[in-house]
């Protein structure tokens, strides 16, 4: 086909069929992989502290990611059906330069995720060295983080690296090798909490009843689908290398909610019996300095399997999509690490929920909006391929531009710009409705957006929704 070298390089063609071999059980290990994190740990654990009960945490974990299953499986599909990357399938809607709007806002977000989870890995490997006797010493001006903290950071950060160097296959190694083992050790974790301090502290909290619980159920349940949201939108760059539909919709569906499930039910029983929020905390705690080792390290595994799955794929096509002539995947993959390193995440762990997931989730909820409408209703699951690729086709709309999917991209951010400025602390005070809108911010931006976007859609010319 006629490419553009400015829209394609080898990173971002259409994935040949001698390299669609991902089978759903690979798509399975992949989200096994993902879920059995420390951030999944907390969001249950988050919850509990709260003052929930361990069976309402664990019914918002299971239902938000249920509800987030559902566009993963829609946008998934162009991937498989078509090959293609999470920023082409974007330049159907947005345009073939529009699309990097999409594609830099999620890889932008991706790198927050890449420098957090890089800073628990950091961690394990830092409470490794405390339990063998070293001394962090006093923190550093300004990064707010001792020497040894940072030293751990940047040797995490490094084994990372050398990860995107070694490009996809070495992600689906370490997803096929890390999987099993880490959910004998969740589960392992569970059996010693049960039987050192009983079943009555784990289950005899009764949670939050009436308007307590409800209060916290929205901006939780949002946090919920807003924690996958980011894969949500690019899970066509894993979706490209299965053999066929089935296996991308059976893999999800029988991984994503079950793991994340499981593994919150771990954390929520964890928590309220060690009263420890923090499963290094937890294992760092262990009297044997043997068990100590090997918990945290089966920990900073889990940490590496989930960050360069989800933290370092989609960025590393996403900066490629920008200038695809000079950046390849493996360089994106270098930028992403670069942000993520300069960003202090540290720093990004305060307000986790509020700020952080509902945060973004207000950002990236438009987009998944606008991507499912546009296949699916506009475009009927019909994509030119060619066009993806050239300028001057169908998805050139205006300079590159389709205008209708920026307008509904901006509509259905402002909604929640109020209430984003509000959990972060920089408005004292907005409207009620204002507040309660903010809640649900993931659901509010992909509804109105979906909307503004189909409805814009139809005033287009009848070529551009072929």
């Amino acid at each position: 086909m006629a490419t553009d070298p400015q829209l394609w390089n080898e990173d971002l063609a259409p994935t040949p069929a001698e390299k669609r071999t991902w089978s759903m059980w690979h798509v399975a290990a992949l989200w096994v992989g993902m879920a059995v994190c420390i951030p999944t740990y907390l969001l249950a654990a988050d919850m509990v502290a709260k003052g929930m009960s361990i069976g309402q945490a664990v019914f918002i974990v299971a239902l938000g990611n249920v509800i987030v299953l559902i566009p993963m499986i829609l946008n998934a599909d162009a991937g498989t059906r078509y090959g293609i990357p999470f920023p082409v399938y974007a330049r159907a809607a947005f345009g073939v330069r529009g699309a990097n709007i999409a594609a830099v806002l999620r890889a932008l977000v991706a790198c927050g995720w890449f420098g957090i989870q890089t800073w628990l890995g950091g961690g394990a490997i830092y409470l490794i060295l405390v339990k063998l006797g070293l001394d962090g010493g006093s923190a550093l001006p300004v990064l707010g983080i001792n020497a040894l903290q940072l030293l751990c950071f940047a040797v995490f950060w490094g084994i990372n690296l050398w990860f995107i160097h070694n490009g996809i296959d070495s992600i689906k190694w370490l997803q096929s090798l890390s999987a099993p083992f880490l959910l004998v050790a969740g589960i392992g974790l569970l059996v010693w909490a049960l039987d050192k301090h009983g079943t009555a502290a784990v289950f005899g909290k009764p949670g939050l009843e009436g308007a307590a619980f409800w209060e916290l159920f929205g901006p939780f349940l949002t946090g919920m689908v807003g924690f996958w949201a980011t894969l949500a939108l690019n899970i066509p760059d894993f979706s490209r290398f299965c053999r066929r539909q089935r296996d991308q919709v059976v893999g999800q569906s029988i991984a994503l909610p079950t793991t994340m499930a499981l593994f919150s039910f771990i954390g929520a029983a964890v928590s309220m019996a060690t009263g420890l929020w923090d499963p290094n905390a937890v294992v760092a705690s262990f009297s044997s300095p043997v068990v100590v080792v090997i918990g945290l390290v089966a920990l900073a595994i889990s940490t590496l399997s989930t960050n360069i799955a989800a933290n370092v794929v989609s960025p590393a096509n996403d900066f490629s999509n920008l200038a695809p002539s000079r950046i390849s995947f493996r360089m994106g993959g270098y930028i992403t690490a670069a942000i993520g390193f300069a960003i202090l995440p540290w720093k990004l762990t305060n307000n986790y929920v509020f700020g952080w997931l509902n945060g973004y989730g207000a950002l990236l909820g438009p987009i998944g909006g606008i991507l499912i409408a546009d296949y699916w209703i506009v475009r009927k699951r019909v994509l030119l391929v060619d066009d993806l690729y050239r300028r001057g086709g169908i998805y050139e709309y205006t300079n590159g531009t389709n205008r209708w999917a920026i307008i509904a991209l901006v509509v259905g951010v402002a909604p929640n710009i109020p209430g984003f400025l509000h959990a972060v602390h920089l408005l004292d005070s907005i409207p009620q409705i204002l507040a309660d809108l903010y809640a649900y911010t993931w659901f509010v931006g992909f509804a109105i957006a979906a909307i503004v976007y189909t409805l814009g859609m139809r005033t287009q010319p009848a070529a551009s929704r072929s």
